[in-house]
């Protein structure tokens, strides 16, 4: 069957609206009974926003009324679902959260006992038992706070990162008023950096509003202005960092990845040699990687695409230019704050103005209203790939539709910011013509 609920990353939608209390019990129901029914353990996680509480209370209802125990978690980074899940043994991980949204969206995403978000059919499984409806039995579960979890999760990170010594370190870190609020500037205060924080007062409304990594030249403007060796900016629930150096020059997930495939290669730790990105990955990535002898691999977009093709290839290493990095010697999930420590640790040092991993090529992307997606892609493949053609061991072209919206995404990398800008102008007025 054709998921209706479930997106690339859960269920997410206006809380109270798509997103009810009603559809988070059922959904509470239906995937415990999937995992297993009666004496199911399913851990419940979230961050911030104000509809968390009321969707972790139906979800909670749903698995009690499926005989499961509600195991509530509370304020936590989507990445402590999986590190939990392993660790207590749990059958199933739910974490209430849109990531990077605004605090009117919300979501519900689940975790299997491996640790893995649930695979399509799952999840079309989910979907089915909405849709064939409930027996109507008793089935009375459980519901208990689980109490130190903030606890677990950073002493996985200090055992990931031991030795790592931070004392000295200026740092600034922007909490985008969300999951990371309290553990994030916890773990890096441990480690001995000096550390000031913003995005860290949480009202329930305020979660990405002006602050964290969709808002990075918050971040970037306070770094220079306040004198820090450099900063870090989470997402929502924690799985995404950007970065800014102490000249407030902002660092994306390209750049990260390229600092920590070197360092892991370096020290013996980039099982199988390779790395996987996405296909909106910076040329200059391609080519820094190629001299650094380590191979490349490209994955649609999306964070469940990279974790398939590193599970597959058996690799380490993987993410996405947006700052969601996957360490697979950690967690299989992106993890902001794990992220940001594995690049002070491949710095080795506080100056990330001085990395030189990677020279990134100008890059132009335009989103273009289409009425007719299929229409605009058809008309600009010919001029799009003669583009490419021109452009071949220098830069690229890319161009695409969106999956959600009526867009056509024009990208172009090139050596010169001219030669990018006139090439992207070109192929936009070909799609804006022809859609």
């Amino acid at each position: 069957m054709a998921r209706h609920l479930f997106g690339t990353d859960g269920v997410r939608g206006l809380a109270g609206e798509k997103l009810t209390g009603e559809l988070a019990m059922a959904l509470g129901r239906a995937a415990t009974e999937q995992a297993g029914g009666a004496g199911t353990r399913v851990l419940v996680i979230r961050d911030t926003r104000e509809s968390g509480e009321m969707l972790e209370a139906a979800l909670a209802a749903g698995i009690t009324a499926a005989g499961g125990e509600a195991l509530l978690g509370g304020v936590l980074p989507t990445p402590a679902a999986p590190l939990l899940i392993a660790q207590y043994g749990f059958d199933l991980g739910v974490v209430v959260s849109a990531s990077h949204n605004p605090y009117q969206d919300n979501g519900i995403k689940f975790f299997g006992a491996d640790g893995l978000k649930l695979t399509d059919a799952a999840e079309e499984e989910i979907e089915q038992r909405l849709e064939d409806g409930f027996a109507v039995e008793l089935k009375i579960g459980r519901v208990r706070e689980l109490h130190g979890t903030g606890e677990d999760y950073l002493r996985a990170l200090e055992a990931r990162f031991e030795g790592l010594d931070l004392t000295g370190v200026n740092l600034l870190l922007d909490c985008a008023h969300g999951a990371t609020y309290r553990v994030g500037p916890e773990i890096f205060r441990r480690l001995g950096a000096s550390v000031t924080v913003i995005g860290d007062e949480p009202d329930g409304r305020n979660i990405n509003d002006g602050v964290g990594s969709t808002h990075i030249e918050s971040l970037a403007s306070a770094v220079a202005s306040g004198g820090h060796d450099l900063g870090f900016a989470f997402d929502g629930d924690g799985d995404r960092v950007l970065a800014a150096d102490r000249n407030g020059v902002t660092v994306d997930g390209d750049e990260l990845i390229a600092l920590a495939a070197i360092h892991l290669r370096a020290s013996g730790r980039l099982n199988g040699g390779g790395v996987v990105v996405t296909v909106m990955t910076n040329y200059g990535f391609h080519t820094a990687m190629a001299a650094a002898h380590i191979e490349v691999a490209t994955a649609d977009v999306g964070d469940r695409y990279v974790l398939a093709e590193l599970r597959e290839r058996g690799w380490t290493l993987g993410g996405e230019q947006s700052g969601h990095i996957i360490d697979m010697g950690f967690v299989p999930s992106g993890d902001g704050i794990a992220s940001a420590l594995l690049t002070l640790e491949a710095l080795g040092g506080t100056d990330l103005g001085a990395r030189s991993a990677m020279e990134k090529l100008p890059q132009r992307l335009v989103n273009v209203k289409v009425a007719d997606k299929a229409q605009a892609l058809d008309a600009v493949a010919k001029p799009a790939s003669e583009e490419n053609s021109a452009l071949s061991g220098r830069g690229r072209v890319l161009v695409r539709a969106s999956g959600t919206e009526e867009l056509v995404r024009v990208m172009v990398e090139a050596p010169e910011a001219a030669e990018c800008d006139a090439i992207c102008a070109r192929l936009v007025a070909v799609v804006e013509a022809a859609g």
